[in-house]
């Protein structure tokens, strides 16, 4: 059945049969366009997975907080609802009002479902060079707690103590995320990262947690290294890492300097891995206010992540034909953006993205 709706798609002949198989195979997926040029980047990637005809039906919903009975703000019921029930989320970037007491919708994103691994894939892109050739390498962030848990008190006027907190439960669950990943993806090398040597008890816990599930997985080789050494070895030779788990403010920074290898955070694609089932994709750069309606955004990021999100739907083929068409568009580098070094809009890299899956078909 489904080669002759593949059939069917190449031809364009058939569109009963196309019809009546997306109708028992389409999935509601959640989407959350984000602020600043979230929008405009999200309808990218809505027209490209209309080119690609990606059996997809999006639900937008809007995380902006609301106030509850009891005085506090929360994301509303609808957003939560929708991802409870599609259990998969795009989602572009969000704005936080800094210093206005108002928790990262990030944060209470990762918090409201679970989000324990942050995922982010940093490779080479073909065609388009940065000082480093040939990176590839994964990051995997602990998502729940770490120096991000919120824990926060003034002690004195001038003093505040934050607290980080690490948990057993937390640290064994992403590594054995961390080595099952690397066997799924046909990975070779886990190295945890940390600083037991000064923070003995937490970073010592994280990392005590990834040695007994490095036993289990024998299969896969492990390294320790302090964090300030992958620092200084990965802009001297990023080649020598391949998968690294990390606590949370670590994964934040050191996935940042990663994507840096490769052209920045306007090209890198992330994914957050939940319980039960529920992940949501994102683009990790700012919302661009300064340029948010301009028509000058690149979606390429969250395109990549909205990728990730097909591949870990299991939708291989719509995946390849999407991130196969983007990496073309931008290695013959006539239709990239600003930040990419060229003079197109939004809306022109996108109708060369779609042109070129087309053409596929």
């Amino acid at each position: 059945m489904a080669s002759k709706v593949w059939t069917a798609l190449r031809t364009g002949l058939n569109s009963n049969l196309c019809k009546r198989f997306y109708s028992h195979n389409v999935r509601n997926v959640t989407l959350i366009p984000g602020d600043g040029i979230g929008p405009e980047i999200s309808a990218a990637v809505q027209q490209i997975f209309r080119a690609a005809d990606v059996p997809v039906e999006w639900e937008s919903v809007d995380v902006t907080p609301v106030k509850g009975p009891d005085g506090r703000t929360r994301i509303p019921p609808a957003a939560v609802e929708s991802m409870n029930r599609n259990k998969i989320g795009l989602k572009g970037p969000l704005a936080t009002p800094i210093g206005k007491g108002h928790m990262s919708l990030n944060l209470a994103l990762r918090k409201e479902f679970n989000l324990y691994a942050n995922v982010r894939p940093c490779k080479s892109l073909e065609g388009y060079k940065t000082v480093y050739d040939n990176v590839d390498l994964v990051t995997i962030r602990e998502n729940t707690e770490g120096e991000y848990s919120g824990i926060e008190h003034l002690i004195v006027d001038g003093v505040v103590q934050s607290i980080k907190l690490i948990t057993e439960e937390a640290s064994m669950r992403v590594a054995e995320f961390a080595f099952e990943y690397a066997k799924a993806n046909n990975r070779h090398t886990v190295t945890a990262v940390h600083k037991a040597n000064i923070m003995r008890m937490s970073d010592g816990l994280f990392l005590r947690c990834c040695r007994q599930v490095a036993e289990k997985h024998r299969d896969i080789r492990f390294n320790e290294v302090y964090l300030d050494t992958v620092c200084l070895n990965m802009v001297q030779d990023p080649s020598q890492f391949d998968v690294l788990v990390m606590p949370n403010l670590y994964g934040d920074i050191l996935s940042d300097l990663c994507a840096g290898l490769v052209g920045g955070l306007g090209v890198t694609p992330s994914g957050n891995i939940g319980a039960g089932g529920v992940a949501i994709f994102e683009s990790v750069h700012g919302t661009a206010p300064d340029i948010a309606g301009q028509d000058k955004a690149n979606p390429t990021a969250l395109l990549l992540s909205a990728v990730m999100m097909l591949r870990h739907m299991e939708l291989m083929g719509h995946a390849h034909r999407i991130e196969s068409a983007c990496l073309e568009v931008i290695g013959e580098r006539q239709h990239l953006t600003g930040d990419l070094g060229g003079s197109s809009t939004c809306s022109e890299f996108t109708a060369a993205i779609c042109d070129k899956i087309q053409a596929m078909a």
